[in-house]
């Protein structure tokens, strides 16, 4: 098929395929014309299908864990242009930095990974560090920690904050610590302050991560955990600045795809 055929000049899509959800940001003309988040479900190709569905696009780029499978399935698609990805260190770096200038740190915390990557002044990424191996500080550790203690998770956050008093909980392994909450209630231990302890070892180890990339401030705080006040808060006191929240965390990583496809549609020049 002719290449000119199945290009829309002026629109551009960047898609973040995460473990618990698909982000989408769809650029016209710079702008953004569409964004959304929805769960990326057990069949995440048929979430991107239901997202896609519809769209005509210059380029899409993918990030995220799915970028790989989402390039193969929609690559040759006839109403999305160029298909590519970037890695979501990249997609992050840019997302962030275009909606904060003054960006010289990116931590996002995914459902299965946490990121913490350095910006030079100039906005490049000169050094990451990624925790993608175990839950250990990732959202699926606060996940599983808020069904443990039978709390949705969209108020864990602010349940851990009705603490009266702040533990130490020993284990980052998530199996471990399930079982050091369960001894702490057997003990009559307050929930909220198990919460609590839960948080701190998240930010803890956050923390450390942070301080081995040795970025400076003003750190960008992306991911669905953004929205989390607990691990706002503590970040904050551990980091000594508050970090900046994007207003909508969890579509860092797709407007910086996006922004990807923009740039290279760009370079390509008016047919690209």
């Amino acid at each position: 098929m002719d290449e000119t055929k199945r290009t829309f000049p002026g629109r551009v899509m960047g898609v973040d395929i995460g473990s618990r959800s698909i982000g989408l940001v769809a650029l016209e003309d710079g702008r953004t014309a569409r964004a959304l988040t929805v769960p990326t479900t057990y069949d995440l190709l048929r979430q991107c299908r239901r997202v896609l569905e519809g769209e005509q696009a210059a380029r899409v780029v993918a990030t995220g864990y799915g970028r790989k499978l989402f390039t193969q399935e929609f690559a040759g698609a006839p109403t999305l242009g160029h298909v590519s990805d970037i890695t979501e260190i990249q997609a992050h770096a840019l997302g962030a930095r275009a909606l904060f200038p003054q960006a010289r740190t990116v931590l996002d915390i995914g459902g299965q990974d946490t990121k913490v990557i350095s910006l030079s002044e100039a906005g490049k990424v000169v050094k990451f560090e990624m925790n993608d191996r175990c839950a250990a500080g990732t959202g699926k550790f606060l996940e599983f920690m808020a069904v443990a203690l039978q709390v949705p998770l969209e108020e864990f956050g602010a349940f851990a904050l009705g603490a009266d008093k702040r533990l130490r909980i020993g284990s980052m392994c998530t199996v471990f610590a399930e079982t050091e909450a369960t001894t702490l209630m057997a003990m009559g231990e307050r929930p909220e302050n198990i919460a609590m302890g839960l948080h701190l070892a998240i930010a803890g180890r956050v923390s450390a991560m942070a301080g081995r990339v040795g970025g400076p401030g003003p750190l960008v705080f992306s991911g669905g955990v953004a929205r989390n006040a607990c691990v706002v808060r503590l970040l904050a006191e551990s980091l000594g600045e508050a970090p900046l929240i994007p207003d909508e965390p969890e579509l860092v990583g797709a407007l910086g795809a996006a922004l990807a496809g923009l740039a290279r549609c760009r370079a390509a020049g008016p047919t690209g």
